[in-house]
C-alpha cells in the first residue's frame, strides 16, 4: 500500500463516519481511527496495531450519552419494492468507465444476475449483480459516491 492509497483511505474514513478501519496484509498492517464514539464489532482476535494513523474528525462529536443519529430511510411508497443493497464499503460507479454505457437506468427491465453497478474497494472493481428480476424504480446513490456496507443502492419493482 503506497502513501497515496493511505491518504485516500484516511479521507474516505473521515467522510464515511466509520470509527475505525484496520487492514492487514502479509507484511503490512494499518489501523485508522477517528475521534468519534467507538462501535465494537469483533470477529477475530485483536492484535496491537503496528501503524496507527489518526484521521481528522469530520463533524463535531455527539453529546455525551447520545448516539449519532441514523440516516432516515426513504419514506416513499416502497412497501412493494425490493431494495438492492451494497455488499461492501467502497465507491459506487454506474458504468465500467466514463466512456462506457451505464449498466442500469431508472425504468430499465433487469434480470437476475444482470450487472447493476460496480463498487470499487481498495483498487478492486466488484460487479454488483441483481438477485431479482424486475424494473428499476429509483437509483439511490450518485455516481462516484462512497457507499457503506448494506446501504440501499436501487429500488426494484419485482416482475
Amino acid at each position: 500500500m503506497d502513501i497515496k492509497q493511505i491518504q485516500e483511505l484516511i479521507k474516505f474514513v473521515s467522510r464515511s463516519g466509520v470509527n475505525e478501519v484496520s487492514i492487514e496484509q502479509k507484511e503490512f498492517k494499518i489501523t485508522i481511527k477517528t475521534n468519534q464514539a467507538p462501535t465494537y464489532i469483533t470477529s477475530a482476535p485483536v492484535q496491537a496495531p503496528q501503524h496507527i494513523i489518526a484521521a481528522p474528525q469530520a463533524a463535531a462529536p455527539a453529546a455525551a450519552g447520545t448516539a449519532p443519529a441514523a440516516p432516515t430511510p426513504v419514506k416513499e411508497e416502497t412497501s412493494n419494492y425490493i431494495t438492492v443493497k451494497s455488499p461492501m464499503i467502497g465507491t459506487f460507479y454506474r458504468s465500467s468507465s466514463p466512456d462506457k454505457p451505464i449498466f442500469a437506468n431508472v425504468g430499465d427491465e433487469i434480470k437476475s444476475g444482470q450487472v447493476l453497478c460496480i463498487i470499487e474497494a481498495m483498487k478492486l472493481f466488484n460487479e454488483i449483480e441483481s438477485e431479482v428480476s424486475g424494473r428499476i424504480v429509483k437509483i439511490l446513490v450518485d455516481n462516484a459516491s462512497p457507499v457503506e456496507y448494506d446501504q440501499p443502492l436501487f429500488l426494484v419493482e419485482p416482475a
